[in-house]
């Protein structure tokens, strides 16, 4: 972020009181509030559909998420004179979420449900953008996750000369592989035979987040408890999924830094569901997204994009954190299956 940057917010109707640098951004303090200014680099139909959605999910009910606003052309997008493209948004005074607050984590979770309930739109209509975004869906996401895995998994078999890294990541690829493939298995299963509730849905949905972690979540008053103390920023990522995509990410991080504590899970499980009640397709879905071998795909995905030379040693700790994180995880999704036993988690 440089000083043309801060030419750009000409193009607005605002009166600018101070700027100064944040967490890749500029902050701005205006006679319009807080705002604040980010360079934004994806195409302008998903920021013609997240300005939709924020201005549906703040109609819903859901008033504490960021708007964005348009210059005086009526544009969501401006330009600096390097043709480098920012949008700007209205910003919230407070802090980040604490992840170490099992009360604000609780309070987080409720927060979530409580967005996912104003996040409802229906695309059989006119909404915005809502056309150039398809839903995702898990089984072809995970599809291609194990298509990538393969890939790479080929690609160390046929390497001659191997890293220690290598060597060890070789040595454990093919039980993550194997279970990848399992459970990309058993979605597709379970989505085939709920085909017609699926296409009951496919003109209507929630929109995720796509990014719900602890700095995007802002707690700003003084009590997070309080039911409007926290603020959702930062929806550049957001898209058409089960609603439990946002909160496996928010529990996975949380629940992998305390080795998989079933307390913690089974609380923010009920906090969730008291604020916006569960379906069984939220569950079964949410299941097998925590038993998908994500962080290990995100491992691999990282050391074949980053030209394999060289691995930070880090990337090596974060494999062996995750062998050692197997058999409480495992214990976790056991006991999130014996609480949830009334439907089948196998392969049919």
């Amino acid at each position: 972020m440089n000083d043309r940057a801060v030419s750009v917010l000409e193009n607005y109707e605002i009166e600018v009181l101070r700027t100064w640098k944040g967490r890749g951004a500029m902050l701005c303090e205006s006679d319009k509030g807080l705002l604040i200014l980010k360079e934004y680099t994806g195409p302008k139909d998903k920021i013609i559909f997240q300005d939709a959605l924020l201005k549906s999910i703040s109609e819903q009910g859901f008033p504490s998420v960021e708007s964005i606003l348009k210059t005086k052309e009526g544009e969501l997008i401006v330009y600096d004179q390097d043709r480098t493209p920012y949008i700007l948004k209205t910003y919230f005074e407070g802090r980040e979420c604490n992840v170490r607050d099992t009360k604000e984590c609780i309070q987080a979770v409720k927060t979530l449900a409580r967005l996912h309930k104003a996040s409802f739109i229906d695309t059989s209509g006119v909404f915005p953008g809502a056309g150039q975004r398809p839903e995702c869906r898990i089984d072809k996401e995970y599809e291609k996750h194990n298509r990538e895995l393969k890939k790479v998994r080929k690609f160390l078999k046929e390497k001659s000369q191997k890293t220690n890294f290598e060597i060890f990541l070789l040595k454990h690829y093919d039980y993550f592989l194997d279970l990848a493939l399992q459970v990309a298995e058993e979605v597709g299963c379970y989505l085939r035979e709920n085909g017609e509730r699926a296409k009951s849905e496919e003109k209507a949905g929630i929109v995720c987040h796509g990014d719900y972690q602890y700095h995007n979540i802002l707690v700003t008053k003084g009590n997070a408890e309080e039911r409007d103390g926290m603020a959702i920023i930062n929806f550049e990522k957001c898209i058409r999924d089960n609603p439990v995509r946002d909160l496996y990410l928010f529990m996975r991080k949380l629940l992998e830094k305390g080795n998989w504590p079933i307390e913690l899970g089974n609380l923010l499980l009920n906090a969730y569901h008291g604020e916006r009640e569960m379906s069984e397709e939220d569950r079964v879905q949410l299941y097998y997204r925590f038993r998908y071998p994500e962080k290990f795909w995100k491992i691999v995905n990282f050391y074949y994009n980053s030209g394999k030379a060289w691995i930070p040693g880090r990337n090596l700790e974060k494999l062996e954190r995750l062998l050692g994180q197997e058999e409480q995880k495992t214990g976790f999704l056991e006991n999130y299956k014996s609480t949830n036993g009334w439907f089948s988690f196998s392969a049919h």
